[in-house]
């Protein structure tokens, strides 16, 4: 069974990464994301004889905010990618694995216009980097950043980005899943993951270049970054994932936490729960647990000391028929009274609206009673 370590990353300042001991509040004011941009009026389809006229208004209102990216990392070797403009200081947003060992960046504008970039701050984990570029007030064209919170599966989004190097390529697709998890760069050891949570999933045709380039709802609102697919199939002459309708896009509401501290800080630290669950029980792990619900977030276990085990969280401690596997450890059914159907639903609450030092209450159930206990989360170790 794969074990997942909950670790939510939220907000704190770059000078408290290296502390292993309590957490201090910050000494400087949170960044705070605030849109600099009203959303572009866009004609709304009322029957699918529209949808074409309000795709092309989409189009020509955001691409002047859409880049392509161009990275060299070494004389000989390079590599493409997408971004768009996210304020009027010339911030460009991408993913961290596009510029990732960069030895310089190019970025590349709608208008023709080409300038070289500098990464200012970059989260692995999220996936996330900025760039900063230098250029005429009349080429910075910040787009509007929506609510992921606001989607629904099913509804119709757009991906514009550079896939193989064709750039303002445009692909439609719908929502296929929300609330998705992925394992992060970075582990705890022994066995156990990091995850990073609030990924859109998206049958929008996402392709190698597409990567850090903005997914849109229908109002021309940035809701997501498109970062990768999930596929069986390589391209047996460019060695290229080949696209399957099942992709994936970093939430924005996680890129609008994020962003302000790479620009300010550079980089970004994450804060700690310290449990581990998983998404994925099969039914004969739940009979072998004894659990008389399916929902929720069995804890498997809790890291020794950590903020769940200083709360009095419980993990599993009596064996069962399933070798590993232990009874006994508590339920998360909600948090700060948010439903919690999944460990992914924590994740993502967790990720999206919390911050070391925050307390979250989890309601948990424990030998049939359902109690609420108070955690103070902690920062990654």
């Amino acid at each position: 069974m794969k074990r997942i370590l909950l670790v939510v990353s939220v907000l704190i300042i770059a000078m408290l990464a290296c502390q292993v001991t309590g957490f201090q509040p910050p000494a400087q004011p949170t960044p705070v994301f605030r849109s600099e941009v009203t959303p572009p009026v866009l004609p709304t389809p009322a029957d699918p004889a529209e949808i074409q006229t309000a795709l092309e208004a989409l189009y020509e209102q955001v691409l002047p905010g859409v880049v392509a990216i161009r990275v060299r990392n070494s004389p000989n070797a390079g590599s493409l990618g997408s971004g768009f403009v996210f304020d009027r200081e010339g911030h460009v947003v991408t993913n961290q694995h596009v510029v990732d060992g960069a030895s310089a960046v190019e970025v590349s504008f709608s208008s023709g216009f080409k300038a070289y970039g500098t990464v200012i701050g970059s989260d692995v984990d999220a996936d996330i980097a900025v760039i900063k570029v230098d250029a005429p007030a009349d080429q910075i064209h910040p787009l509007a950043i929506g609510d992921s919170n606001t989607l629904n599966v099913g509804e119709q989004v757009v991906a514009i980005g550079n896939p193989f190097g064709l750039s303002g390529t445009m692909t439609v697709g719908i929502v296929s899943g929300l609330g998705r998890t992925q394992f992060a760069h970075a582990s705890p050891g022994g066995g156990g993951f990091f995850s990073t949570a609030d990924i859109i999933q998206t049958d929008a045709a996402i392709n190698p270049g597409n990567s850090g380039g903005p997914l849109f709802n229908m109002k021309g609102e940035v809701v997501g970054i498109n970062q990768s697919i999930r596929t069986n199939n390589v391209n047996e002459v460019t060695g290229n994932a080949v696209n399957s309708g099942v992709g994936f896009s970093i939430s924005i509401n996680l890129v609008k936490r994020i962003v302000p501290y790479l620009i300010r800080d550079g980089q970004y630290s994450y804060p700690y729960l310290g449990i581990t669950s998983s998404s994925d029980l099969g039914l004969a792990q739940i009979e072998a647990l004894g659990l008389k619900t399916y929902t929720g977030a069995y804890v498997l276990d809790v890291a020794p000391g950590g903020p769940a085990d200083k709360a009095g969280i419980r993990g599993g401690d009596q064996p069962t028929s399933i070798e590993g596997l232990r009874a006994g450890g508590d339920v998360i059914t909600a948090i700060d009274g948010q439903p919690v159907n999944t460990f992914d639903d924590l994740l993502s609450y967790l990720t999206t609206n919390k911050s070391p030092g925050d307390t979250a209450v989890l309601t948990v159930l424990r030998e049939g009673a359902s109690l609420d206990i108070t955690v103070t989360l902690g920062e990654r170790p």
